[in-house]
């Protein structure tokens, strides 16, 4: 690894001073997934601005029904919060799905967002990586890629975004909290992540030296009755090779409201926003969940070995769906 300062800070204004001084400092919270990419050689930074004892570790309800979640909370304590376990019960499901209950006890809700592809290329410095090394290539095309993206990838990258508490936040229209050295600002979470395109190393619209400061989400009733299932290759701790988030809003078998997100296809989370407007107003059957599925992965371009995700999608929104739909009418 190469030789870091390290410095730990108490006030928001004195860490982004700090980053603002320096393009080559990295914030660690946790240091989860910036760790390892330190010590694999992907990230090296000059100064680590360590932010965990900032005030930004608590989870408050607003007095507009609105749930504020600072960036420092762990993704333990998130998962455990009554609030988050009452009214949005897909979120407290993706951060347990996501990770080792140690590794839940260290990683923070703002270092979640910011975690980068698990994409085997781009780990390895030996490698060739557009997003790591911006027109190196991207060998995935052609190499390892059954777990890689079916939606929105290009010919510059193919990886898939690893977070599954991104997925659920997604689904409920979080908004992103920041400081820069300008002063605060906000992202909606639908336009934190960029498009590929032909700049995949450029992968939020975060401005530059921004810290996460919380995460809020709007008062939303569907959001209560929501789930997140999440399919791996083992039982244990790994990542995703697909997933869904979803709230359901049902009256008389007609779908009133939907919320629907897929995890592990994109090199972000994707909002299914053309199966949501297939199902609004729509019956809530077996056949029109599929058919929704169907109306969004119509946009699906999947590669040699991972053609397989279009059927797993489609089966995992029937599944939950379906589920929603039954819980909702005890």
């Amino acid at each position: 690894m190469r030789e870091f300062e390290y410095r730990r800070v108490h006030d928001v204004s004195g860490a982004v001073a700090l980053l603002d001084a320096d393009p080559d400092a990295r914030f660690l919270g946790g240091g989860t997934n910036l760790v390892d990419l330190m010590k694999a050689g992907v990230e090296r930074p000059a100064r680590l601005v360590d932010v965990r004892e900032l005030p930004l570790d608590r989870i408050e309800l607003r007095a507009d029904g609105a749930l504020h979640i600072g960036a420092t909370v762990t993704n333990s304590d998130l998962a455990a919060h009554p609030e988050v376990r009452r009214r949005y019960p897909a979120l407290t499901q993706a951060v347990l799905a996501a990770a080792s209950g140690q590794l839940r006890n260290m990683a923070t809700v703002g270092g979640n967002l910011l975690q980068r592809t698990r994409c085997a290329y781009f780990a390895d410095v030996t490698q060739p990586c557009n997003k790591r090394t911006p027109g190196s290539g991207c060998p995935a095309l052609k190499g390892e890629h059954h777990n890689h993206a079916i939606l929105g990838a290009s010919e510059h990258c193919v990886a898939t975004h690893p977070s599954d508490m991104a997925v659920a936040l997604t689904a409920f229209d979080a908004v992103v909290s920041y400081e820069t050295a300008d002063g605060p600002g906000e992202l909606a979470l639908a336009n934190f992540y960029l498009p590929v395109g032909d700049t995949p190393h450029r992968e939020t619209a975060l401005p530059p030296g921004a810290l996460i400061t919380g995460v809020t989400l709007l008062a939303a009733s569907v959001a209560a009755n929501s789930r997140y299932r999440k399919v791996r290759e083992r039982a244990s701790y790994a990542f995703a090779i697909g997933s869904v988030a979803a709230a359901l809003d049902v009256r008389d078998g007609v779908v009133q409201e939907v919320r629907l997100t897929f995890g592990a296809v994109a090199s972000r989370p994707w909002r299914a926003r053309a199966a949501e407007r297939v199902l609004t107003g729509g019956p809530a059957s077996a056949e029109a969940f599929a058919a929704a599925a169907e109306a969004e992965l119509a946009a699906a371009e999947p590669l040699q070995d991972n053609a397989y995700k279009v059927t797993l999608l489609r089966n995992l929104v029937v599944a939950v769906l379906t589920e929603l739909t039954e819980e909702a009418a005890r």
